[in-house]
């Protein structure tokens, strides 16, 4: 295991072992720190160097589950296996449904806008919101470590019989993939491999792929993302390190002027945002009795003595289970801002 190390400017320096972190710290060359569930350390003096090894980070984009692997020529020093985010399409339907079922109600309505986005390039919100995810992860990683390359598998759309143009000018998957390569190339260099490359180096290393790919093992996504890691710098035949951290997004619902549905009373209380009493959702805070949990939505609890009296939902920060509806704002100590939690 190796201890995540960066300059007094947050930048990324090679990764150190844990007895000379624990020296650095108690001699107060150094300050820990967790970056999004990674312990690491703050250098508060100039390094004695700054030599740097080629790291190169494997992806495995997937439907559900993904893999990222950062891996030097001597150490695999990180797995990561993340939930995909796949609940966009379904929400676009649905405020789509919804808005159909407002132009027959009796109730006034504004005239029709003309399309602003008519001729302009653009992602769709569900392809956009994967690739995103993605980006976010390699920004993740390459802020911790020092990365020379991203090593992608090129996954491709199904190619109709004599419509190759078709697929790669309007396939959702070929137009979100070209973005994300864009966005990769402005971090470190870009290498990609074909899915019968990575099928084929897995051969040669005599590693099989697990069939069960919502399982949150090593084999299941890990191994494509540490073959196509070990492809650019090499130096293994097995993989020396097999653990992993499952990171799961958080799911945020976007404001709305209502619920869809009438309440009792034929009221329809206000929902979803980005802020609950205060708070940001999502974000880590340390409750009293609670201990550490992560930010949830909010509701008004009003009283005699405080008629604005609002509290907030607290949730575990490993399994996502509500912990509580009632908490007080002012019992909530924030810490860090956050937007997906690590799994046990």
């Amino acid at each position: 295991m190796f201890v995540l190390v960066v300059d007094s400017n947050n930048r990324p320096l090679m990764p150190t072992t844990p007895s000379r972190a624990r020296r650095w710290i108690k001699s107060g060359k150094a300050t820990p720190f967790f970056k999004k569930g990674v312990f690491c350390v703050r250098l508060n003096i100039e390094p004695s160097n700054r030599n740097y090894q080629p790291i190169a980070v494997g992806v495995d984009p997937g439907s559900k589950r993904e893999g990222f692997t950062v891996k030097s020529a001597t150490t695999t020093y990180l797995n990561v296996q993340t939930h995909a985010v796949d609940w966009v399409k379904e929400h676009v339907e649905t405020r789509r449904n919804m808005r159909r079922a407002r132009r027959f109600r009796k109730t006034p309505c504004r005239p029709n806008r003309t399309n602003r986005l008519t001729n302009k390039e653009k992602l769709p919100p569900s392809t956009k919101a994967r690739w995103q995810w993605k980006l976010r992860i390699c920004k993740w990683l390459a802020s911790i470590f020092p990365v020379t390359v991203f090593v992608v598998e090129d996954i491709k759309a199904k190619t109709w019989k004599n419509a190759k143009k078709w697929n790669v000018m309007f396939s959702p998957l070929e137009v979100g993939k070209q973005w994300f390569y864009c966005e990769l190339q402005q971090i470190a260099s870009l290498e990609t491999r074909a899915g019968n490359d990575t099928y084929n180096m897995r051969q040669e290393l005599g590693l099989k792929k697990s069939k069960n790919k919502l399982s949150n093992s090593f084999n299941a996504h890990c191994v494509d993302s540490w073959v196509l890691a070990n492809s650019y710098v090499g130096g293994h035949t097995t993989p020396d390190n097999r653990l992993l951290i499952e990171v799961v997004p958080l799911e945020f619902h976007r404001r709305q002027l209502h619920r869809l549905q009438h309440q009792p009373g034929h009221t329809r209380p206000g929902y979803g945002g980005t802020l609950s009493a205060g708070f940001k959702r999502g974000a880590i805070v340390k409750h009293s009795k609670y201990g550490f949990a992560y930010v949830g939505g909010w509701q008004e609890s009003p009283t005699k003595k405080d008629p604005q009296r609002k509290t907030i939902s607290l949730h575990d920060i490993h399994s996502g289970k509500r912990l509580t509806q009632n908490a007080l704002p002012t019992d909530c100590k924030f810490l860090s801002y956050n937007s997906w939690r690590i799994a046990n």
